[in-house]
């Protein structure tokens, strides 16, 4: 069962020539310093870095990447900026990799305040922050906050991005899981079903975001006793984690776990044990 937080893309940082124009003024009309892209290239190695662990499931290892990252950012940003947030957020979903939860809600709620103040409450990134928040409180079982912060973020993308953007995938996705936690499987299976659509025309049916689908319509199967349904589900989520994460990634741990429970109930149910 898992519980696909956005990583935000993992914030990049865009870097070109600085150009002299007017000195940039901050309160009071005081002269702001420009941030120095020296300091700013070292954020964005940083990230890479952190980037990295994540991807081969090193969440510890990534975390002290991803906190001087953001404390550059701060120094150079501003620590209201939106940069900051996206750094914040990172960080927030490695420690919720880690489940050191304690650590997590006040990073995501300060990114959102950061987003919904400098990018307007209606800003997909906005939505983002949400479905992190969302994310945590599933963890700690306090379903209907979190379905409230995730029917917010799918309004947005749908209104921003359009109903068939990958990101309403993503949204479509928290909320049915939301809907199996409370043994709701007749509103979470059409939202799978819909999301699964859009991520396999609009990204491919081979892409790794659509393993996030595939995993999560088999559990309201396996919720609902369907084994049979559940099974070739994981056998194809599995089967594309391994090619594209490589065999010894926590995600292909967690399908060939979810494949071996499913096949054996399914079997059990067979042989009348």
């Amino acid at each position: 069962m898992m519980w696909r937080s956005r990583w935000c893309g993992r914030l990049g940082l865009i870097l070109g020539a600085l150009v002299w124009v007017a000195p940039v003024l901050g309160l009071a009309g005081v002269p702001k310093k420009l941030p120095d892209e020296a300091r700013l290239r070292e954020a964005e190695e940083l990230t890479r870095t952190s980037d990295g662990l994540y991807e081969v499931g090193k969440y510890a290892e990534a975390v002290p990447p991803n906190e001087r990252a953001c404390s550059i950012l701060e120094e150079e940003h501003g620590r209201d900026s939106v940069e900051v947030a996206g750094c914040l957020s990172n960080l927030g979903i490695l420690h919720t990799k880690q489940m050191a939860y304690e650590k997590v809600e006040p990073l995501h709620e300060r990114a959102l305040a950061i987003r919904e103040k400098a990018l307007g409450p209606n800003h997909p990134d906005v939505a983002t922050s949400l479905d992190n928040l969302a994310a945590l409180y599933r963890e700690q079982g306090a379903h209907k906050k979190a379905e409230r912060l995730c029917e917010r973020a799918l309004v947005i993308r749908e209104k921003a991005l359009g109903p068939d953007h990958p990101d309403v995938a993503l949204s479509l996705n928290n909320l049915a899981l939301l809907y199996v936690a409370q043994g709701a499987y007749g509103e979470a299976e059409p939202l799978c079903n819909r999301a699964l659509a859009i991520q396999e025309k609009a990204l491919g049916p081979d892409h790794p975001d659509v393993t996030l689908s595939l995993n999560n319509l088999a559990l309201v199967y396996v919720t609902q006793g369907a084994y049979g349904r559940a099974k070739p589900l994981y056998e194809r989520a599995l089967a594309m984690r391994e090619r594209v994460l490589g065999l010894r990634h926590p995600d292909v741990a967690l399908s060939l776990n979810n494949l071996a429970e499913v096949v054996n109930k399914f079997e059990t149910r067979i042989l009348g044990i």
